[in-house]
């Protein structure tokens, strides 16, 4: 299950290395942050010492590793290291980095894994802003195949599917049910590529730190003497070896599908760039640097959509625009069916309320033993009710009107709603009320997952009508 509390570490560590393609030995370290400082670079080499956000809209460059850039400074090959971030479950670092880009180590993020597992874990008195899917997110590249989706999970899962069409590698899958199985089953998966690529990296100054102890070279043809000692050395070595058709300097893989697994690590790093923690079901196929970014952009998007949307903030420090005695002054219900404590909001078109779920409510003894669950319908009920307090409030004098609920349409229960919660309701009218008839579109949420939805329509008449 995943932590709901913000992690950080408890002191600062550093790791050194060489950067993939500039070949710079740097030296990154890792601080504690704050609650709600997310994931940050800061290039100490450069004047000012600036900071670059770990975010999608930062990108700039995908095309051997992800590069971010921020105020004109840069930094590279940035995945497996917020891929280690992810799989600890670290939420809040700043990550000082006296170069270009982060040293790719032994190509996983076992070695980061390592190094912040040194430092500890602090739990910090805040909660994780997790972005719950609540409708699916496809992404789709015909050209080349490519698919990635996000499905609705209370969890957060990953599985990939790569097909290069090698008889080498051929088709392979991974997955990791939970994101505690990341340091065990992906963290020490390294980086691969083609025996191809590897020439056209060279050819165009890139790989300046490569290394076979850093990268999986697959060579998928037959390849003669001549091309051995070139490949040596291009690679600065006194000889490399290959079978017929296989891996460079007979390399043994970790995991008989360790690039599949290597692409897992690759895309949890990437999607780190939306910019919360996920709740989702992540499938991808064929996936890379340039798609996960792309991918990372439509979470973000769908993020800033369901902020638009409205999930109403509920602070309980802050006092209630109606307390219970104001709303038993306006509403007619009372114990056990008065299923509303607090109004956190109120004007002519909106309303959000608040229902603290216990297990002292009368219907859990029945709703059900050894399961107790908030029945549908009281939900509803509780929605009406707070539409109520919005229709009500169109009036100059509500104690001397009745609200009726007459409709319910496209109703939907995403979550169940459980002893403890905090169910936070909006209503919203849909057009201005006519004829004392009012349409509303009404939400429910437990902190930022969407438990329940629907439009209702309410009359209001006067009491001595």
């Amino acid at each position: 299950m995943l932590n709901h509390k913000q992690q950080t570490i408890k002191k600062s560590v550093t790791i050194s290395g060489v950067g993939l393609h500039t070949g710079v030995q740097t030296n990154l370290t890792f601080l504690p942050a704050k609650p709600n400082h997310g994931i940050k670079f800061q290039r100490i080499d450069l004047p000012g010492a600036p900071i670059i956000d770990a975010d999608c809209d930062r990108v700039v460059d995908v095309s051997r590793g992800t590069t971010l850039e921020q105020s004109g400074a840069r930094v590279s090959t940035i995945e497996h290291t917020l891929a280690a971030l992810v799989g600890l479950e670290i939420d809040n670092v700043m990550v000082q980095i006296d170069g270009p880009e982060a040293p790719i180590m032994d190509g996983s993020s076992i070695e980061f894994v390592q190094v912040l597992k040194e430092a500890g874990y602090e739990e910090q008195n805040a909660l994780k802003d997790f972005f719950e899917v609540q409708d699916s997110i496809f992404y789709r590249e015909s050209a080349r195949h490519v698919e990635i989706a996000a499905l609705p999970l209370d969890d957060y899962r990953v599985t990939v599917m790569i097909d290069y069409n090698s008889p080498v590698l051929g088709s392979q899958h991974a997955s990791i049910t939970n994101i505690q199985q990341f340091e065990k089953e992906i963290a020490s998966c390294r980086t691969f590529c083609f025996l191809h690529e590897l020439e056209m990296l060279y050819k165009n100054n890139l790989i300046k730190g490569g290394d076979l102890n850093n990268a999986i070279v697959i060579v998928d043809r037959v390849i003669e003497p001549h091309e051995l000692e070139n490949i040596a050395r291009m690679l600065n070595k006194p000889k490399v070896e290959v079978k017929k058709e296989g891996i460079l300097n007979n390399v043994e893989l970790r995991y008989n599908n360790e690039p599949a697994r290597h692409k897992l690590l690759d895309i949890i790093g990437d999607l780190a760039l939306a910019g919360r923690p996920l709740k989702a079901q992540i499938l991808a196929a064929r996936p890379g640097h340039a798609a996960n970014v792309a991918f990372a952009k439509k979470l973000k998007k769908a993020m800033a959509e369901s902020d638009k949307k409205g999930v109403p903030r509920y602070n309980p420090s802050l006092p209630p625009v109606m307390d219970i005695n104001k709303i038993t002054q306006t509403l007619p219900h009372r114990y056990p069916f008065l299923l509303i404590d607090k109004i956190i909001y109120l004007d002519k078109e909106t309303v959000a309320g608040v229902k603290n779920v216990t297990m002292n409510e009368n219907f859990f003894a029945g709703h059900f033993p050894g399961n107790p669950v908030m029945p549908g319908v009281l939900q509803v009920e509780a929605m009406a009710q707070i539409g109520g307090i919005l229709v009500l409030n169109t009036v100059p004098d509500p104690e001397n009107y009745w609200t009726y609920f007459l409709g319910i349409d496209e109703f939907r229960f995403r979550k169940m709603v459980l002893p403890g919660d905090t169910l936070v309701i909006q209503c919203d009218l849909l057009a201005p009320i006519k004829r004392g008839i009012a349409k509303m579109y009404g939400r429910g949420y437990v902190g930022n997952a969407l438990v329940c939805e629907g439009t209702m329509t309410a009359s209001i008449v006067r009491k001595d009508s």
